[in-house]
């Protein structure tokens, strides 16, 4: 899970960034969410042990952002 807090006005920038970053593998899924604050959220599923060696999106520019992206890896305990 990767999420970001946009710089002031920047909410869309960066929504517009996160969306059009690749990955250089493909996962099984993946989810772009916004919540108050400019926040974005991207989530991603894979196919993977999970100390898995993954790919994760970069850090955004900086002007984009308000503070360091964080990043959070769960492992799954199936669906209800």
């Amino acid at each position: 899970m990767w999420e970001a807090r946009a710089a002031d006005g920047r909410g869309a920038d960066l929504l517009a960034w996160a969306r059009a970053q690749r990955l250089p593998a493909r996962p099984l899924r993946r989810e772009t969410f916004r919540a108050p604050q400019d926040r974005v959220l991207v989530v991603t599923w894979w196919a993977a042990e999970y100390d898995a060696d993954l790919p994760e999106l970069p850090e955004p520019p900086g002007e984009l952002v308000t503070r360091a992206v964080h990043r959070w890896r769960f492992e799954s305990l199936g669906a209800d």
